[in-house]
């Protein structure tokens, strides 16, 4: 009976541990409640992707900050198919995509002076950053 007593309670605490994880502020173990920088960047080009969260981290690192990632998501990948002849072969068709790298990046308590550097930061074109405070 014990041993199933404890499963229970390793359940219950795994479980509080994903509740803790998803919520938008994370207690710290003083009580405090920490904001969190989240930064998505998207790309077509994964070399230029990776230079640009590299530039990124070393960024902030510079100003002391807390980094948890690159965190590499699913890459979307559009395809589109188009005839290759408009009349007579109906059937010879080219294929077509587009693949959109991903990368997450969450900075821990920023300050002022990350965001602001973070601002000011010129990256290549092509590359797209979604910035939310949570």
């Amino acid at each position: 009976m014990e041993k199933t007593a404890t499963k229970k309670n390793t359940k219950t605490a795994s479980k509080a541990k994903t509740v803790s994880k998803t919520s938008k502020t994370v207690a710290t173990k003083g009580g405090e409640a920490t904001s969190i920088l989240r930064i998505r960047v998207r790309a077509y080009d994964g070399k230029i992707l990776d230079a640009s969260v590299k530039q990124i981290i070393e960024t902030a690192l510079r100003h002391d900050a807390k980094i948890v990632g690159p965190v590499p998501l699913p890459t979307n990948i559009k395809k589109y198919t188009v005839n290759r002849a408009s009349f007579v072969y109906k059937n010879a068709r080219e294929q077509f995509e587009m693949r959109i790298h991903r990368r997450l990046i969450d900075i821990i308590n920023p300050s002022a002076k990350v965001i602001e550097a973070l601002t000011n930061i010129s990256l290549p074109s092509g590359v797209n950053i979604d910035v939310k405070m949570i």
